[in-house]
């Protein structure tokens, strides 16, 4: 067979495709790409078992047919060619001719029948949303999951749907995050999607309102249709933890922070913190002031901004990254943090509204 295509659409499409081959794999055919031709179309295929990218371009081709390919030597050679059109011709030995202008390159091929299947979905759901909107709910709540697999179901994050409002939560134990948005669906949703997938589709959604994505929702695995790429993974199985029931509904003491100057003095306190040297940031909410210190081995930082606070002082401890993290995520220039108590869960909120809440865990501090 042979086929002329687009240099650029096609290293586009291999290097979307790869993210979902396998690195190593008992079964060989997993380390490569399956490339199909019909009908002037190039199907390209990426798929470890637990996820899979799919997405094909158009062509100029009167043939058909299927191969594996090596998917990083594939990508390297894509990218290096000359010129914009490329030609590719693969021989009945499965011998692929790749030459733009002066270049040609022949590598091996590998039969596609190999390739084991990509499960096929029957009886989905489907409901739709903006491709910014849930980039930004993707990327405000990652961080939060599990990283381990102690529990499973916590190594992904909770699609939460019910009477037009969607709750994207993920949780590890020692952090919670929570976006929360209305969005145009009237039905009911209730699944767990790994965070290996939404990461993928989280660098596949575009920064555009007006582009959507189509969420198909079957018994056993999800798809999700992006702008001419699928990405197809397994749901996990077992029950979430109880998210509503953890989120404090009072608060004995309120700060408002500036979040740029929060996010500085706790990232000038890091610098004395590492994985292998570790020590809680001890915070002192009173007088209008966060006083902040940390000592380690590496050294002493003391620190403080003003804040505005309601309620009785305290004096609580944080795991400095965990602190960081959801602040991080926020865009708002200012924001609430509400406790009670130096042994009960920070809550973070924004000023107005419920668009998000981060739960993070305090550290029991010792006595200087």
């Amino acid at each position: 067979m042979k086929l002329f295509c687009n240099k650029l659409s096609l290293c586009e499409a291999i290097n979307n495709v790869s993210k979902a081959v396998a690195v190593k794999s008992t079964i060989p055919a997993l380390e490569g790409i399956k490339v199909t031709l019909s009908d002037s179309m190039l199907n390209l295929t990426g798929y470890d078992l637990e996820i899979g990218i799919k997405t094909k371009i158009s062509v100029r081709s009167q043939d058909s047919g299927e191969f594996i390919v090596n998917a990083r030597l594939f990508n390297e050679i894509i990218k290096r060619m000359p010129t914009e059109e490329i030609m590719i011709e693969v021989a009945e030995n499965l011998a692929i001719t790749i030459t733009g202008g002066a270049t040609q390159y022949t590598i091996s091929a590998t039969s596609a029948t190999e390739y084991p299947d990509i499960p096929e979905f029957n009886e989905c759901d489907t409901f739709k949303i903006s491709q910014s909107l849930l980039k930004n709910m993707i990327n405000q709540t990652v961080f939060a999951v599990a990283n381990n697999d102690t529990k499973p179901i916590l190594t992904g994050e909770l699609f939460d749907i019910e009477d037009g409002t969607f709750n994207l939560v993920a949780i590890d134990g020692y952090r919670l995050a929570i976006r929360t948005e209305k969005i145009n669906c009237e039905k009911k949703f209730k699944f767990v999607v790994p965070s290996k997938a939404l990461n993928e589709v989280s660098k596949l959604l575009k920064d555009a309102d007006e582009l959507q994505c189509e969420i198909h929702t079957c018994k056993k695995h999800i798809i999700f249709d992006i702008s001419g790429y699928q990405v197809i993974s397994r749901l996990l199985e077992g029950e979430f933890h109880n998210y509503k029931g953890s989120i404090p509904q009072n608060s004995n003491t309120e700060v408002i922070v500036k979040t740029k100057e929060l996010i500085s003095c706790l990232e000038r306190a890091s610098l004395l913190i590492n994985e292998r040297i570790k020590s809680p940031v001890r915070c002192i909410f009173e007088n209008g002031m966060v006083k902040l210190n940390c000592s380690t081995s590496i050294g002493k930082i003391n620190d403080e901004i003003s804040v505005d606070i309601t309620g009785p002082k305290i004096e609580i401890g944080f795991n400095n990254k965990y602190f960081l993290d959801p602040l991080k995520a926020i865009e708002d220039d200012k924001i609430k943090l509400l406790m009670n108590g130096s042994n009960l869960p920070m809550k973070i909120t924004p000023l107005n509204g419920v668009d998000y809440t981060f739960l993070v865990l305090p550290v029991r501090l010792k006595n200087e």
